[in-house]
C-alpha cells in the first residue's frame, strides 16, 4: 500500500537477495521524505543460476508486488535481473524503473574538466581495456557491462569473481581469505588487461569489500580509479522523480521471500544500520 503521510515519494528497491541493500544504503540520504520499500527475493536465488525467462518471471513478479504496494518507481538494485529482464520490467510495469548497469557505466566513463560524467551520447577512442569490470560469474557471462560500455565506446574487461560474494555474506570484509581470493583475482585480471585505468564494482555485494580492494591495487602496485555502481544507481534513482521540499527523515519497509530471522541479520551488515521488522512474503515458484 501507498504511504500518503510521507511528503517525499514511495520508491521500490529489489534485489534476489540483500546485496540490493547497499544501494538503499546510497539512497537514504539523497531523497528527503522518501518512503522505500525493498524486497529481497531469498526463496528463488541465486538468479545467475536460473534462465532468462526465469530470471525475468522471477523479476516480474517481485516487480509487480511493490508496484502494487505503491511504489512510484523501482530501483533494480540486482546485476543479474538488470542484465537478463530490463525490458520485460520497462513492458510490464507502469512505473519508471533504474537498473544498476547503464548508472555504472556512465560513472565509468571519462570526466570532463568539471569532473561530472559526460553525456552518454559522447564516444572515446579506445583500442585496449580502460574499464575493468568485477561481477559475478553470472553477470560476466551475460556481458550485459560490456556491451553498455561498447555503447559509449569504452571498452571493458570483465573479470568474473565467483568467491567474493559468499565471503561478504560470511561477514569476511577484511579477512585474510578474503584479501588473498581479491589478489588472486585483480592480479589475474590486470595480468589479461594492463590498460586498464578505471575499475567498476559491478556486484553489489562488492561495496563492503571497497577498502580492501583499494588497498590490495596499492599493494599490486596499479591503484584505479573505483567507480562503486550502488552509489552510481542511488545518484541516477535520485534525479529520475520530481525534487520535494521535504525535510522529514526517510522511512522504510523490508520484504523477504525467505528466511526472515536472516535477511534481518545479514541485511543490517548490508544496510550499515539495523533492520527492523521483515516481512515475510510469498510470490510463488
Amino acid at each position: 500500500m501507498s504511504n500518503p503521510s510521507k511528503a517525499g515519494p514511495t520508491i521500490g528497491v529489489f534485489d534476489s537477495g540483500f546485496g540490493g541493500l547497499t544501494v538503499l544504503r546510497r539512497l537514504l540520504p539523497l531523497i528527503p521524505g522518501a518512503h522505500y520499500i525493498y524486497l529481497g527475493d531469498t526463496a528463488r536465488l541465486p538468479y545467475g543460476a536460473k534462465s532468462q525467462q526465469t530470471i525475468a518471471r522471477y523479476t516480474l513478479s517481485s516487480a509487480q508486488f511493490l508496484e502494487q504496494q505503491g511504489a512510484e518507481m523501482l530501483v533494480v538494485a540486482c546485476n543479474t535481473a538488470s542484465a537478463l529482464a530490463m525490458a520485460e520490467l520497462k513492458a510490464g510495469l507502469s512505473i519508471p524503473v533504474v537498473g544498476v548497469i547503464e548508472p555504472g557505466v556512465q560513472a565509468a566513463g571519462p570526466a570532463d574538466h568539471a569532473g561530472a560524467p559526460r553525456l552518454a551520447s559522447a564516444t572515446w577512442d579506445s583500442t585496449e581495456p580502460t574499464v575493468l569490470v568485477l561481477a559475478t560469474a553470472a553477470t560476466v557471462q551475460s556481458h550485459a557491462y560490456a556491451q553498455a560500455c561498447e555503447a559509449l565506446g569504452l571498452k571493458a574487461y570483465e573479470k568474473a569473481c565467483p568467491l567474493l560474494v559468499p565471503l561478504v555474506e560470511e561477514g569476511w570484509i577484511d579477512h585474510p581469505v578474503t584479501a588473498d581470493v581479491l589478489r588472486i583475482y585483480l592480479k589475474e585480471a590486470l595480468a589479461a588487461a594492463p590498460t586498464v585505468t578505471t575499475l567498476l564494482l559491478g556486484c553489489t555485494h562488492y561495496p563492503l569489500i571497497e577498502p580492501l580492494v583499494r588497498r590490495t591495487l596499492a599493494e599490486l602496485g596499479h591503484p584505479l580509479r573505483i567507480v562503486d555502481s550502488a552509489t552510481a544507481t542511488a545518484q541516477a534513482a535520485s534525479l529520475v522523480l520530481p525534487a520535494t521540499a521535504s525535510t522529514e527523515a526517510p522511512t522504510c519497509e523490508f520484504y523477504a521471500t525467505d528466511s526472515v530471522e536472516k535477511f534481518q541479520r545479514l541485511g543490517s551488515q548490508f544496510l550499515g544500520q539495523t533492520l527492523p521488522k521483515v516481512e515475510l512474503i510469498d510470490l510463488g515458484g
